[in-house]
């Protein structure tokens, strides 16, 4: 039957399976587990066990094998193979050669079988086999195990009753036997997680011109000449560049900017043409450029003669005179702005792709992939790692991965004799990466696309604050609602509130109440505080506004907290010597709030002691919508922060909170926090003056925090916010009640 080939689902990789959709299957009478030869036409022929397709392949007549499959097959994608039942005989034993770095003592034989069992090898076929340790772990890599010999000869599957021996003869001096199976392909598709759509897109771009030009000649179109990929470090941008050179036969030139500048005058140029020469010559062939930004920066930015010409003889390569035949240009970049913009049009870069920050389903499949070889224990759960990394991109990831192993190796460590030449076989066997490993590794990492403003989720719950509940639930629903039930939003045609600004007296709990909405809502957290964005050089402060929201974007579900926002938004044309930056901030906030751009999945949480200072543009519907008044306490939510603040403490049977709530009228959260604290330093006071040094190990136990201690508390904190100040913010919370409807009185009016 001939079938068209297909990459497979990462988490399947490197299994030596063939994934046939179940009419294909009943079509060759075939069952699960039963294997199969895929032919490719040439020489190349590959033994797979058969596996169930996708639900979404059915009656596509597809079958799914990995990079080392078609490699042997001597196959790409799109291609058509033919697949026929193989008679494959069980293997009574297996001889395999490892290479010669990896020095391991006693048995490795069943370890090795456990990994390999069920797949069919052939003598002479390099197989990878994951070790998730020694030498080549820390890279990722898995180690390459040479096939020196089966029995019976032929091709045969390892099962559990097959015996494994270990040549001493290195994988290195053993020959090879069947074409194409030479060497494991370093990266293939399936190594690439999260970017199915963009790997697609540089697929078409670069495969379908090489394989079948016909096509665009029967168009009457030139095919499309470069690929520019750019988004944040550590996407996979080169990764994806290689992924594509191993799977395209096509000739491969590689070109990192830096090493191309030369000191002389016009060898740069000519080093740049020789790899263009040598593409030709090689046609069809694939030029990488890595760091393009590093030799073909803006012309008017550059600073020196040599750049220019750089960028001339590039511009002339790409798109001159003569033609480049099939020659296709692959660029990379982190900074795809400082290009110079004549290489960014048509018949140059014809398609510009982003290589953006994976989402919650990429970065399972990045995870995926990185701990494919791994001996996970079954108390890890990927999707959850996937859920709680917001911002994290591939490499971050693949670092994720690597620390839980370090930590895992870490734990065994006092077993290894570092002094030997030679590790434990079985200590390798009773390796495993468990739940608690990855939980340490995710302490010590960082995403790395929000590295400069990143800040840790504040360890602050609901429960940590006490009162205020129509507060939260207001917060509740214009944060946590969205980013939960965003199924609901579109089913009512509803936009998300795009901010909330919080106000009140000093001390109620406004900066406590960011943190807790922080952290209950799961997303990223970029925590700005007002005068930090200001700057004395003109533009500056601008820049940084931008540069938060352009973060934000990228690493969304993101809440940008802007605390003491009166500091940098105040009422614009009342210039106080600023030289009229702090009016620029404002336009600058107003048009990221509620500019041409849209904030997807970001929500800005601003609190204020002086809302009368805001600029009020920037408190209309659009922008900071949600106005939340958050009260000094009345005695319900007194009580409950006392609640909060002595949860842990040792109180004395007398102490009676009831009646702490009712005494503190006046009292806001910070003053109540104060209280419990003097409380408790009046009690240590009086424990550690009557206690001899040496008995109080023994009887701190017995220390209990009375009635009479409270009082104390209560008389040296005092109140700190007066009628006065209570009446001036029950005024502000009228005008903006009353505000509030003439705006959409006003919105009517328009309408």
């Amino acid at each position: 039957m001939k079938l068209t080939v297909k990459p497979l689902k990462q988490k399947d990789a490197g299994r030596g399976l063939a994934a046939i959709d179940r009419a294909s299957m009943r079509e060759l009478e075939l069952e699960n587990g039963d294997y199969i030869l895929i032919d490719g036409g040439g020489e190349g022929r590959a033994v797979a066990r058969v596996w169930p397709g996708y639900p979404e392949d059915e009656g596509r007549g597809v079958i799914r094998i990995d990079g080392r499959l078609r490699q042997e097959a001597g196959v790409g994608i799109d291609d058509r193979v033919t697949v026929d039942a193989a008679d494959v005989n069980p293997a009574s034993s297996v001889t395999v050669a490892l290479p010669q770095n990896l020095r391991i003592r006693g048995d490795i034989g069943p370890l090795v079988r456990d990994k390999l069992s069920g797949q069919a090898v052939t003598a002479g076929q390099t197989v990878p086999f994951s070790l998730s340790f020694g030498p080549m772990a820390s890279s990722g890599q898995s180690v390459p195990l040479k096939v020196a010999e089966t029995a019976p000869s032929g091709t045969v599957v390892i099962t559990d009753s097959t015996t494994i021996e270990i040549s001493e003869t290195p994988a290195e001096q053993i020959s090879t036997g069947s074409p194409g199976s030479d060497s494991v392909p370093n990266i293939t598709y399936e190594d690439i997680g999260g970017l199915d759509g963009e790997l697609d897109q540089v697929r078409e771009m670069i495969e379908l011109p090489m394989r079948h030009p016909e096509l665009f000649q029967q168009l009457g179109i030139e095919p499309p000449k470069g690929v520019l990929l750019h988004g944040p470090p550590g996407t996979g941008k080169t990764l994806m560049a290689k992924a594509v050179a191993n799977e395209i036969d096509a000739h491969f030139e590689t070109i990192s900017g830096p090493e191309i500048m030369s000191k002389y005058y016009g060898e740069s140029e000519e080093q740049l043409r020789e790899v263009f020469e040598e593409a030709e010559e090689n046609a069809p062939a694939i030029v990488f450029i890595d760091e393009i930004d590093s030799i073909a920066a803006k012309r008017e930015e550059a600073g020196g003669d040599v750049e220019r010409r750089v960028v001339a003889q590039l511009l002339s390569l790409m798109d001159g005179l003569e033609e480049r035949g099939r020659v296709t240009v692959i660029a990379a970049t982190n900074r795809v702005d400082a290009i110079d913009p004549a290489l960014r049009r048509g018949g140059r870069f014809d398609r510009e792709i982003e290589i953006g920050v994976p989402d919650k389903g990429g970065r399972k499949e990045i995870m995926q992939v990185h701990t494919r070889g791994m001996p996970l224990s079954d108390s890890v759960d990927l999707e959850q790692y996937a859920e709680n990394t917001h911002g994290f991109v591939g490499a971050d990831l693949a670092s994720l991965a690597r620390e839980a192993a370090m930590n895992a190796l870490r734990r065994i460590r006092p077993e290894l004799d570092l002094e030997s030449d030679e590790i434990d076989a079985d200590v390798l066997e009773s390796l495993r990466v468990t739940e608690r490993d990855f939980k340490e590794a995710l302490k010590g990492i960082q995403p790395s696309a929000l590295r400069e403003v990143f800040v840790e989720v504040p360890d602050v719950t609901w429960n940590n604050v006490g009162g205020l509940g129509d507060t939260k639930e207001r917060l509740r629903e214009t944060i946590q609602w969205p980013l939960e039930y965003p199924e609901v939003f579109e089913a009512m045609d509803m936009q998300a509130a795009k901010g909330v600004i919080m106000y009140g007296p000093p001390g109620t709990g406004k900066t406590l109440l960011a943190k807790a909405v922080a952290n209950e809502a799961q997303s990223n957290f970029i925590s700005i505080k007002g005068p930090e964005l200001l700057n004395k050089f003109v533009g500056e402060s601008e820049r940084g506004v931008r540069e938060v929201f352009e973060k934000a974007r990228s690493n969304a579900p993101t809440v940008i907290f802007f605390d003491e926002i009166d500091s940098i938004a105040t009422e614009r044309g009342q210039r106080t010597g600023d030289s009229g930056v702090g009016e620029r901030v404002v336009s600058q906030l107003l048009t990221e709030l509620d500019g041409l751009e849209e904030l997807e999945d970001v929500v800005v949480i601003a609190t204020t002691n002086r809302p009368d200072l805001i600029d009020p543009a920037l408190l209309r519907p659009g922008r900071l919508d949600r106005h939340v008044h958050v009260p000094v306490p009345d005695e319900d939510a007194r009580r409950a922060i006392f609640e909060v603040h002595t949860r842990n403490k040792p109180l004395a049977d007398a102490v009676d909170l009831e009646w702490l709530a009712a005494e503190t009228d006046g009292y806001v959260g910070a003053d109540i926090e104060a209280v419990c604290r003097e409380a408790s330093m009046a009690a240590s006071r009086e424990f550690i003056q009557t206690v001899d040094p040496e008995d109080i190990p023994d009887t701190v136990g017995n220390v209990r925090i009375g009635a009479d201690h409270f009082e104390h508390a209560l008389e040296e904190v005092p109140p700190s916010v007066t009628p006065k100040t209570r009446e001036r913010y029950d005024e502000i919370e009228e005008q903006f009640q009353q505000a509030e409807p003439k705006e959409r009185e006003v919105g009517r009016t328009f309408q």
